[in-house]
């Protein structure tokens, strides 16, 4: 019997109590035959062997070791991103950083307090599985390696002797994983939404919990609730969460090899949290996988192993449930269920809030909950289209609002991606999701070496009861009010009858295996963040839950062009010296695969483009008129009239790709935006669910080639954008369009010594909505990096009067262009051979955040250069690419 190191809370020590609980699952699963821990209460040992641009190899005897590996490099080459993480997920930003811009570090430390993230991980930790246990006890000692043995002066500039990096409990790793778990759902309300949530007579704004013996920031409680509400209002569609991707599997009939073979193309931010970090982790005859996952995951999440490899992409599938609670007459802490009371519980909660002085505020309020979950401000989340706490609905009943989150616990987040990773056929990996395994807010697309192509909707989906779902179609029938908020992302139940509750089943009230919409087959599968439905059209998805996405319904852009590609794989597009998706014999390579992003191809071009050069042939010189009305909010931009052969010219020397060298690609990317937001009736040839692909399609010919001609206007008023942004329209797109990362100061610092931290780098893609481009990107839009505090470099932006930006998001800076601040990320097309997975691609934005680094851009280099590298897998491979003194051999008892 294996003698495991129990309960690790900081490396090299134990706590009993949480050990024999250890023992106990142990005892229970039976696993002692598996390598967990290391043997005879040794210390945590893992070697890296580093190779071509840093990508660290670890290799271990047990899993917890593997895991103290990948807590170690990840911390080395991000140390700052992943502790302010830790910081967010504590509900500790205002104690370190202050209240921030418009109280937001207040509101979200009461919010992730009151949502129970580190409160329910401190719950979930005793229980974990064995498993999940071994990576979060290992990579939490790995991470506090590092830490223990830096000097703080060492750290980059954004953390350096900042007081907040420091040690870490294996607590504090879930929470940050309750965080990611609730990217899609509970994080949407964490931004005001939970804050407001307070009975009548109630306000919501906190108070000092104790009296203080310095000075206190008066103001802060009584700003507290406005900032709040604005913050609550900035977001009016909750099926948009900022993550995209493209994946394609494809089965034996369109490979080299004759076996399976993987497009994985997410497009994630640059910055932040939610960046990808490549690694192999090797456990012997245990584990052997190679991939990236997010910031803080002890296990890559996107990967390969000698059998299999699979990608995901972002589902539209609905991750929460809001209930309607019809309230007890008279009390606004009780409501009626099946005609029964229930109370609504309350949870007083305190945060520590920075103030200048040596001693922070505490603050506290109380916050409320149903047996669903936290009370929520649905007045605020739907500007005022329901009602607040005590007030009456339509129907007259006084009401009260909560939800549910699918992915309120994400306590086997690890287990189901391990699980996955150790798979070696597709009946093993079916079985993980069988065992109501999720990955929280993504499809799942997969090949293997016998050439299966699967696709599943893998997420965390509500299972409601058949009578539920009808009501639901019943009221979005009925009611124009009730079907615009379901159509925003917001699913409204009826919290008076057990009727609406998720139906608990084998999955604890999740949709199981059986009832997801999933496809196998040998040609190929594909998603791009449409619904499930045109997975492949020769076979379509139906009859699945609403809560899936729509079927029958419209398909967006890149899932059109990523079909098309895959429907016609020896075609070229609008550039003959593209390259085919998959050659000159439609069966495709790794590289090929690869190179179907780089070939930077855009559905509008391929749509539009000729009719809008035939119109510039007919209207010549003579002027078009622009509408006022579809130019931005600016006072500095006024319709009228304007002659476009400058776009023309630029549009007619445009070979229709999004490629660095391509002249005019941005002039179109503006022409479209207006065209598609300003007259999204245009087009005459209407959608038809039979061919999802080409339709809707086809302009309005009934004013073309006039000065009143929507293609013409919207062309006439793209360029008055691109004047006043002071962008040439026949420059190159590499020339206007890049990556610059910048940063140098610490949250709470001053945002005006934020620098640029390298030179530009010329960068390819378009934007997925605004061009339809398949290799997406998108720019920067806030003053912080991604899900963080820390400050960056933004630019501002010509908006309409919703406040979407223009040109798919070009500086009204002078000459600034676009800066790319997401999309492609950590990308690679893959092929199984007879002699195991070959696979070529790289990280765009390098492994590092720490701007002196080796590796910091040196990858998106190599993306600018369409330079992808191989990604080695075998202990030959590894050795011939080592990096001079690439190998280390670190151990928790090393001093």
């Amino acid at each position: 019997m294996k003698n495991f190191k129990l309960g690790l809370q900081r490396p090299g020590k134990r706590e009993l109590k949480i050990g024999v609980a250890l023992v106990g699952s142990l005892l229970l699963g039976g696993c002692f035959d598996e390598p967990l821990y290391p043997d005879d209460d040794a210390g945590f040992q893992a070697t890296i062997r580093y190779t071509t641009n840093g990508v660290p190899h670890i290799k271990a005897d047990d899993l917890s070791s593997a895991a103290f590996g990948a807590g170690y490099v990840q911390a080395k080459d991000n140390i700052c991103v992943l502790a302010e993480a830790i910081v967010k997920a504590r509900g500790e930003r205002a104690k370190y950083f202050g209240p921030g811009a418009g109280d937001m570090n207040v509101i979200s430390d009461f919010s992730f307090k009151a949502q129970g993230i580190l409160s329910g991980a401190q719950e979930d930790y005793p229980e974990l599985s064995w498993r999940n246990r071994a990576l979060i006890d290992g990579f939490t000692a790995g991470y506090n390696k590092y830490v223990e043995q830096t000097p703080a002066s060492d750290f980059p500039p954004e953390c350096r002797n900042q007081p907040w990096v420091k040690q870490i409990e294996p607590t504090d790793l879930i929470a940050h994983y309750r965080i990611i778990g609730q990217y899609a759902s509970g994080l949407l309300f964490s931004t005001g939404a939970v804050f407001l949530a307070v009975p009548p007579e109630v306000s919501p704004a906190p108070m000092p919990a104790i009296a203080q013996t310095e000075a206190e920031p008066d103001s802060l409680p009584s700003r507290m609730a406005e900032s709040a509400r604005l913050l609550a209002a900035s977001r009016t569609n909750f099926n948009e969460t900022g993550l995209a991707s493209n994946a394609w599997a494809v089965g034996r009939g369109m490979t080299e090899q004759g076996r399976g073979a993987l497009l994985a193309n997410p497009h994630f931010p640059y910055t932040g949290h939610r960046r990808l970090y490549q690694m192999q982790m090797t456990v012997p005859g245990y584990l052997n996988v190679n991939g990236a996952g997010l910031l803080g995951t002890a296990v890559p999440l996107i990967n390969f192993n000698e059998n299999l490899a699979w990608s995901h992409t972002n589902s539209i599938s609905r991750r929460f449930t809001l209930y309607e609670l019809r309230l007890k007459t008279g009390d606004n802490m009780t409501y009626v269920k099946d005609g029964k009371e229930k109370p609504i519980t309350a949870k007083t909660v305190q945060i520590e809030v920075a103030n200048g002085t040596s001693t922070p505020t505490v603050l506290e309020r109380k916050f409320f909950y149903s047996e669903y979950g936290p009370m929520l401000s649905a007045n605020a989340v739907t500007g005022g289209g329901l009602p607040k706490w005590g007030e009456t609905n339509a129907q007259g009943a006084t009401v009260a609002y909560s939800y549910r989150d699918a992915n309120g616990d994400t306590s086997d987040l690890l287990g189901t991606w391990l699980e996955m990773s150790r798979a070696t056929t597709l009946k093993e990996f079916q079985g993980v999701f069988r065992q109501c395994g999720s990955t929280l807010w993504t499809n799942t697309i997969y090949a293997d070496d016998q050439g299966n192509a699967f696709y599943i909707d893998s997420s965390s989906v509500p299972n409601l009861s058949p009578a539920a779902l009808a009501t639901i179609a019943a009221k979005r029938g009925a009611s124009p009010e009730y079907n615009a908020l379901f159509e925003a992302g917001l699913t409204l139940l009826d919290g008076s009858t057990s009727r609406d509750d998720w139906v608990k089943g084998k999955c604890d009230g999740l949709v199981p295996y059986k009832d997801k919409p999933k496809l196998v087959r040998t040609d190929w599968v594909q998603n791009s963040n449409s619904s499930h439905w045109a997975t492949n059209p020769d076979e379509f998805l139906t009859g699945y839950s609403p809560l899936f996405g729509a079927e029958n319904a419209p398909i967006n852009p890149r899932t059109r062009l990523g079909i098309k590609m895959l429907q016609n794989p020896m075609e070229h597009g609008l550039d003959s010296d593209t390259p085919a998706p998959a050659g000159q014999d439609g069966r495709f390579s790794a590289e090929e695969l690869a190179g179907t992003i780089w070939n930077n191809r855009a559905w509008y071009s391929e749509q539009y483009l000729g009719e809008l050069l035939n119109r510039c042939e007919v209207i010549a010189d003579n002027p078009v008129n622009v509408p006022d009305e579809i130019l931005p909010i600016d006072p500095d931009l006024n319709g009228g009239s304007r002659v476009v052969s400058d776009g023309c010219a630029a549009l007619a020397g445009w070979n229709g790709t999004y490629d660095l060298d391509s002249t005019g690609a941005h002039t179109f990317r503006a022409f479209n935006d207006i065209y598609t937001r300003s007259f999204p009736n245009d087009l005459q040839t209407p959608f038809d669910p039979a061919n999802p692909v080409y339709t809707p399609a086809d302009p309005s010919a009934a004013q073309a080639g006039t000065p009143d001609d929507p293609m013409l206007q919207s062309l006439a008023a793209g360029l008055t954008v691109l004047d006043a942004a002071g962008i040439d329209p026949a420059a190159a797109l590499g020339d206007v369009q890049y990556y610059q990362p910048t940063g140098g100061v610490p949250p709470g610092g001053d945002p005006s010594g934020v620098v640029a931290q390298s030179p530009k780098i010329p960068w390819h893609g378009g934007h997925s909505d605004v061009d339809g481009a398949f290799n997406a990107i998108g720019v920067a839009d806030s003053v912080f990096a991604e899900d963080t505090v820390i400050p960056r470099m933004n630019t501002p932006a010509f908006r309409d009067a919703a406040g979407n930006r223009f040109a798919g998001g070009v500086s009204a800076n002078s000459g600034e262009g676009w800066k790319v601040a997401q999309g492609s990320s950590w990308l690679f097309g893959l092929e199984f051979t007879d002699n195991g997975p070959e696979a070529y691609g790289l990280v765009s934005y390098s492994q590092s955040t720490d701007s002196t680094s080796p590796y910091f851009v040196d990858q998106s280099q190599r993306y600018s250069d369409k330079n992808a590298r191989k990604l080695l897998f075998t202990e030959a491979e590894i050795m011939a690419n080592l990096l001079p003194q690439g190998e280390i051999t670190i151990s928790s008892d090393d001093e």
